[in-house]
């Protein structure tokens, strides 16, 4: 099996083809951080303008790296949500584009469900069902992972995501873009309990997760301290809380075979470290993909497009793209209106 992968969702345009054996044969990306630094976050018509311009090329690259024709692919696999609406559309239109001239089946993947399966991807032996933390700059949620396309959303967000939260702090500390790695990096010359910031939800009965109340007291000690404090005690405060929020969920799911961890935040050390800890305490394996795996990637959605293609899961032409798509559509609404479903 071989397929062909495009991502588009955000402000990084990939194109990749990876097999059923988990297999990386080729991966090509393009990043758009100069285009955006100057704004200190992702203008979506500039993405989505950046993706018209790159993503056939990238393709073309990708096939050329591979030694494959677009006709070898067995299926193309698009991300057809969630993220910003115009570069969903022109990684799916574009997708849908290739599998009808070369009479392939086309796979809409969900961007989280590539998150989701990506551990596999660098883990064959991962089974399921396991538990995941899925953290990134627009999600933030736990899953029960119980096989391709059955998930079980224990918590999420009702506020902001976590790496959100770490693009906001790099923003108001002037640590420039993008914010999680810059965040990190300050904060390894900072002092952790230098700054007494909140720790929203610790300890509480509530399952989810809250990151503006911290995102908020950040802003108020901005100019205060020094911004490696700021950073350090960030980062810590972040830490404490996804430990707790996890460590709640493990009370409530059985027979899991691993803790895992996926998105663009679980390329943070010092987050791995903590959830590491924290499956050995409970007897369970980590797993976490590899640091370029965590960020948005084409590979993860051929994989997960590779996933669907065995369980026969296929999608037709007129497939929608969509700004929001949640994993577990039929999971209990929480409360806060910044929810990320």
């Amino acid at each position: 099996m071989l397929i062909l992968g495009l991502e588009s969702s955000c402000d990084e345009t990939a194109a990749a083809l990876v097999t059923g054996s988990a297999q990386v044969l080729a991966h090509r990306l393009a990043g758009q951080e100069a285009a955006h630094r100057p704004y200190g976050g992702v203008v979506p018509e500039i993405a989505a303008r950046a993706h018209v311009e790159v993503l056939v090329p990238l393709v073309e690259a990708a096939l050329a790296d591979a030694g494959v024709r677009l006709a070898d692919v067995d299926a193309v696999a698009a991300t057809a949500g969630p993220g910003l609406i115009g570069g969903v559309m022109v990684g799916l239109v574009t997708g849908k584009a290739l599998a009808h001239a070369a009479g392939k089946p086309l796979i809409a993947v969900n961007h989280l469900e590539g998150h989701a399966l990506s551990p596999r991807l660098s883990d064959p032996a991962l089974a399921f069902p396991y538990l995941l933390l899925l953290v990134s700059g627009g999600h933030c949620q736990l899953l029960l992972v119980e096989g391709v396309a059955r998930y079980r959303r224990l918590a999420t967000t009702i506020d902001d995501a976590a790496g959100e939260a770490f693009d906001k702090t790099a923003k108001l500390l002037g640590l420039g873009f993008p914010g999680g790695p810059a965040v990190e990096a300050a904060a390894r010359a900072g002092d952790a309990k230098a700054v007494a910031l909140p720790r929203p939800l610790l300890g509480s009965a509530e399952p989810h997760f809250s990151f503006a109340g911290l995102k908020s007291a950040v802003a108020r000690a901005a100019g205060q301290y020094a911004p490696e404090d700021i950073a350090a005690s960030f980062q810590q405060a972040a830490v404490d809380c996804l430990i707790d929020r996890t460590a709640r969920a493990l009370l409530r799911v059985e027979g899991v075979t691993a803790l895992v961890v996926a998105g663009g935040v679980a390329a943070n050390g010092a987050v791995r470290t903590a959830l590491e800890a924290l499956a050995a305490a409970n007897g369970l394996r980590f797993v976490a993909p590899p640091g370029w795996l965590c960020t948005d990637n084409a590979a993860m959605i051929a994989w997960a497009g590779a996933e669907r293609f065995a369980a026969g899961l296929f999608d037709p032409l007129d497939v929608p793209a969509r700004a929001r798509w949640p994993l577990d559509p039929g999971a209990e609404a929480v409360r806060g209106a910044g929810v990320k479903a």
